[in-house]
């Protein structure tokens, strides 16, 4: 049986008003990778306390003054640093996830950010989001979240205070509008 149609990479997922995990509780979340093994994503609207010059300066890159925004990508492996950006480049470990998006995990990516060398557009964040086999179908189904196709609009020129309610919107959806108590009709 071939259930690729339903897969979600290259998916926001949007939570529910009454998503109750705290680690997901208003969050959307870029789906990077996702088949019967499980998924794999990046928070994108929840940003750390953390500069991407302070980044440089823990990987001993160098003093840096960059001033943007690294973000809390999820719950799994929050030492580890995750770049969504396009253009592609070449870079060790790299997963094409559309088009021109794509997601970096090697050091290589963050020492050419160091170097103002890195992708024009990105997304910098530590931790990711893990599924196990079936487990986002599942959540699904309960009514955890929504989900929209992505765009490089809302990855990379929505402010993050907004990304939540664009992503809805692109579905017609206003989260404002929806109650946080979970039931079905």
């Amino acid at each position: 049986m071939d259930n690729k149609a339903t897969y979600l990479k290259h998916q926001l997922l949007i939570a529910m008003p009454h998503m109750a995990d705290p680690n997901f509780a208003g969050t959307v979340t870029y789906i990077c990778e996702h088949n019967e093994h499980g998924a794999m994503g990046i928070i994108i609207n929840r940003p750390t306390e953390l500069t991407l010059g302070d980044v440089f300066e823990q990987m001993n890159l160098g003093p840096s003054h960059r001033d943007e925004l690294v973000y809390a990508g999820g719950p799994v492996q929050i030492e580890r640093g995750f770049v969504i950006h396009r253009p592609k480049g070449d870079w060790q470990a790299t997963l094409p996830i559309e088009e021109d998006i794509c997601l970096t995990s090697s050091r290589d990516i963050l020492t050419a950010y160091a170097n103002n060398e890195g992708p024009v557009e990105a997304i910098i964040a530590l931790g990711y989001a893990g599924w196990g086999a079936g487990q986002l179908e599942q959540e699904l189904l309960g009514n955890s979240w929504l989900n929209c196709p992505a765009d490089a609009h809302i990855l990379f020129h929505v402010h993050y205070r907004e990304r939540l309610a664009a992503a809805a919107a692109k579905i017609g959806v206003d989260l404002s509008l929806l109650s946080n108590q979970v039931g079905h009709a």
